[in-house]
């Protein structure tokens, strides 16, 4: 520490992303699983809001309600999936981007200020979920040994090459994907949120206790650094949201689809 700094500056990490219980006793009520909570109260009004009084001529909410809902069905579910099964995937497919997309938002929403994936368990269970209906479909339709078969054996491989590529493909399509998914929302959100923490930490120590007037400059240009880069958060969750369910759709294609 340098001399005329009054108090020490912890450095964001890891441990910024430690929850306490919100009501003493209930170990598992932190924010994340509050913030998970209400983006499903958002979701739920919204689309009921938006659906209970449909009309030809629609209302601002159901018109906003038709934009979510047809952007999710027309640009993600049936340009992965194919026009002629991707309608029965639409509501699960909806509902996961929007959650996810709520729940990366809540980041830089004043007082809330978390985003819910940046803790990796959430991360898994969405990418888990994911990866247990792409495989589910796949088995549905192809049988256990014929989606196995799917999966691990490419269509025009030369068979010598069969044995090399068998364990390679399992790993990759059926191994790794539900990791990679669940790796990449998580790092985003994470090193996000600890980027976001470096500007205003830093800015608010340097403004109110390096005790410097020149410092306390620099920190009042950190502050307003913070700004865009907010906005560069905003777009990064939610791309992260949409690379998600894309993913997801694409792998539903690929489990449904006759052949590679």
């Amino acid at each position: 520490m340098s001399a005329g700094v009054s108090t020490e500056f912890i450095s964001p990490g890891p441990q910024s992303f430690e929850t306490t219980p919100i009501i003493d006793g209930v170990d598992w009520f932190t924010k994340p699983v509050l913030v998970a909570a209400l983006s499903v109260v958002v979701i739920v009004w919204f689309y009921w809001g938006a659906s209970r009084k449909a009309a030809i001529v629609p209302s601002k909410l159901q018109f906003a309600g038709e934009l979510g809902y047809n952007f999710v069905r027309n640009s993600i579910a049936r340009d992965a999936i194919g026009s002629h099964d991707y309608m029965k995937y639409v509501p699960y497919l909806c509902g996961l981007f929007y959650f996810i997309l709520l729940n990366n938002v809540a980041a830089t929403l004043p007082v809330i200020q978390f985003p819910t994936f940046s803790h990796v368990g959430w991360a898994y269970a969405a990418a888990v979920m994911s990866w247990l209906i792409f495989n589910t479909v796949g088995i549905r339709k192809h049988g256990f040994l014929g989606y196995l078969k799917l999966q691990t054996m490419p269509a025009g491989v030369p068979l010598w090459l069969m044995p090399l590529m068998i364990p390679i493909e399992f790993i990759s399509n059926i191994l790794v994907r539900p990791v990679s998914l669940s790796l990449r929302l998580f790092a985003n959100m994470f090193a996000g949120h600890i980027l976001m923490l470096v500007f205003v930490l830093g800015g608010e120590y340097m403004v109110f206790e390096s005790g410097k007037i020149l410092i306390g400059g620099v920190g009042v240009l950190t502050f307003l650094m913070a700004l865009p880069i907010a906005g560069l958060e905003l777009f990064v969750q939610s791309i992260q949201a949409y690379i998600f369910v894309v993913l997801t759709a694409q792998y539903i294609g690929s489990a449904i689809a006759d052949e590679h």
